[in-house]
């Protein structure tokens, strides 16, 4: 467990159970050099504790650097909580986490994440200020959807050489709340939709309503197209999905994309240009930091436009020094988050 905080720069690892609820929460804090660390709260089954524990850490990482490229005054943190099979009260499972994490003293502020609600930070926000994403702070998932395509349509600009996307084909891998957005909003601007996800009703409702175009979970990764969009879990791109990539650029809504770092070396020979996800994903952690803050949404807009500019950045560096993009973002967020 040290090795692995070591290796990824860790903060601190908090790990907190509550025996009448079953709680059984980690708690990852990567930086709290820049102000406190804001990330997630997943819900959801992992086969060990070691897995939860790995992923809350890499989880961590991703939000430092994403905090620290969208130029937001804060560190970078995550929170899983281990679902188990059954859950007796799942309203006085979340108190008790809004207990564990005012035990913290706003070190760490939790948002809706991947298994967990509004409705649930409510229960949160009961025993807790440090929560944002409640109902009366509202969905970040529309601003990740908006962030994710400005930054596409850049990716598009420095892969292709314009960013009309009038006929461009993206494939979406996972229709969840900022994955079918993001398709809403690729139609909107002509772009033909290749679709897939797990849940039948979600691509029955695309093809229905944006004339998309359904292709098997298993099949999407390796089906032609100009942009894949991983939008579901991470650590989809891995050495046999690289390889059978049939794409010119990669740009996702999904956190750690890159099953491991040396994805992005692979994406990068293959002349697949990749949309290095902790920036181009921002646009949730912007609108639930901001809104935290309560800043309006002027600031919002505002700050959300940063993303497809510190792409484009990132790529020109990127050409310039011969690298993969996910290298020079990572090399600038670590610099940016453990300078002196």
């Amino acid at each position: 467990m040290f090795n692995l905080m070591e290796t990824n720069r860790v903060e601190s690892l908090h790990i907190a159970q509550d025996h009448k609820t079953g709680l059984r929460a980690i708690i990852a804090l990567h930086s709290t050099r820049r102000g406190p660390a804001l990330g997630g709260c997943r819900f959801l089954s992992y086969p060990n504790e070691q897995a939860a524990i790995h992923d809350a850490i890499r989880l961590a990482q991703g939000m430092s650097y994403k905090a620290e490229l969208a130029g937001l005054e804060l560190g970078g943190g995550k929170s899983v909580i281990l679902r188990p099979p059954h859950v007796e009260d799942r309203a006085a499972l979340f108190e008790a986490f809004g207990r564990v994490i005012e035990s913290l003293n706003g070190r760490y502020i939790t948002a809706m994440d991947s298994g967990t609600s509004s409705m649930d930070m409510d229960c949160i926000a009961q025993y807790t200020q440090h929560v944002t994403s409640t109902t009366q702070a509202g969905d970040p998932s529309p601003h990740t959807a908006l962030g994710v395509f400005a930054g596409l349509r850049a990716t598009v600009a420095a892969r292709f050489g314009n960013d009309d996307l009038t006929g461009l084909r993206v494939a979406i891998q996972g229709l969840g709340h900022v994955g079918y957005a993001l398709a809403q909003h690729l139609h909107a601007s002509g772009a033909e939709l290749i679709v897939s996800d797990i849940d039948q009703g979600r691509v029955e409702l695309a093809v229905e309503e944006l004339g998309a175009r359904a292709v098997a979970p298993e099949a999407l990764l390796c089906t032609p197209c100009d942009v894949l969009a991983p939008c579901g879990l991470g650590g989809v791109l891995d050495h046999p999905v690289v390889a059978k990539l049939r794409c010119g650029a990669v740009a996702g809504a999904a956190n750690n994309q890159l099953a491991t770092p040396a994805m992005g070396d692979e994406l990068d020979a293959r002349g697949i240009l990749y949309a290095p996800d902790y920036v181009i994903n921002a646009g949730g952690l912007i609108y639930v930091a901001l809104t935290h803050q309560g800043r309006n949404s002027h600031d919002i807009t505002a700050q959300l436009s940063h993303i497809s500019q510190r792409l484009s950045e990132i790529y020109a560096e990127a050409q310039a020094h011969k690298r993969s993009p996910a290298r020079v973002a990572d090399s600038l967020a670590e610099r940016l988050v453990f300078a002196d």
